[in-house]
């Protein structure tokens, strides 16, 4: 019991407070910050690529407790069923989110290749010179539960991380899973309170409402925690879902981002750190 409140304890550090940093940040800062946040985005997803390859998938071939090895199609399935979970919930978040953006042309295009337009900030200017600051509220409110919807499944993968009763609780790869999803949730957040302070939210109350959008990240981490205690096998795919559900989130999110945010060799240069600090703490 008092493994899963620390659990609870850190996801939600994870969850509502990378969210409500992001908020934080982007009530603050707003636009002046894109090579720092393409920096941290690449050492994240290098972190998260030294989990997932030296740690979560290994592991889930031989879980604890089970007295033979996994076979490859059965990690293969869950790491597919993972990625493929993720897919779908960032599909359906992008068709509603979307239609609330109504200004995305050849002067607004729908990739992120900057932080104005990874936060939405792009949008913004031409709403409030419309006047229509409503219509910004109700894409910061959209954000918000699109958000909340997509960080179940991250909150699955530090849960899952956790399963196993040799992880430590602050030197582990639980804990190294949800350091990498609080610093991913960062620009997460200010996607969501940026809009929502042009739309006339105050600052205070748009923070809350950011942060309150990362608390199903806790939600995640119970139903993986408690998926991964049943037996080996549950365990076996537990991790191989958040391997492939992590592999989606830096693949398809995290570096992507990073790269289109800042054009130069840096990017990748931080991912290779963020890939060796990873393993230095997994193995190290």
């Amino acid at each position: 019991m008092e493994k899963i409140l620390w659990v609870i304890l850190i996801t939600a550090i994870a969850g509502v407070g990378g969210t409500g940093l992001g908020g934080i940040v982007g009530v603050i800062l707003k636009r002046d910050s894109a090579r720092v946040v393409s920096l941290l985005l690449a050492f994240a997803g290098g972190i998260m690529l030294a989990v997932v390859m030296f740690d979560l998938i290994p592991e889930a071939f031989l879980p604890e407790g089970a007295v033979e090895e996994l076979s490859l199609a059965f990690v293969i399935f869950g790491i597919l069923l993972g990625f493929g979970t993720i897919y779908l919930l960032n599909m359906i978040i992008d068709k509603r989110v979307n239609p609330e953006i109504a200004h995305i042309d050849e002067n607004h295009p729908a990739t992120a290749d900057h932080l104005d337009e990874l936060i939405h900030a792009d949008h913004l200017k031409m709403h409030t010179d419309e006047g229509n600051k409503y219509e910004m509220f109700i894409a910061g409110i959209v954000m918000a539960c699109a958000i909340g919807l997509h960080n179940i499944p991250e909150g699955m993968v530090i849960g899952a991380s956790y399963a196993s009763t040799a992880v430590n609780l602050f030197t582990g790869s639980g804990f190294l899973v949800a350091v990498v999803i609080g610093l991913h949730n960062i620009p997460e957040g200010m996607s969501v309170s940026v809009p929502l302070v042009t739309g006339g939210m105050k600052p205070a109350k748009a923070v809350c409402v950011t942060a309150l959008s990362g608390a199903s990240t806790v939600v995640g981490a119970i139903i993986g925690l408690i998926i991964g205690l049943v037996s080996p096998v549950w365990l076996s795919l537990s991790l191989s879902f958040a391997g492939g559900a992590m592999l989606y989130v830096v693949l398809g999110e995290l570096l992507p981002e990073s790269f289109l945010m800042w054009k130069s060799k840096a990017p990748g240069a931080m991912t290779l750190v963020g890939i060796l600090v990873g393993l230095l703490l997994i193995r190290g």
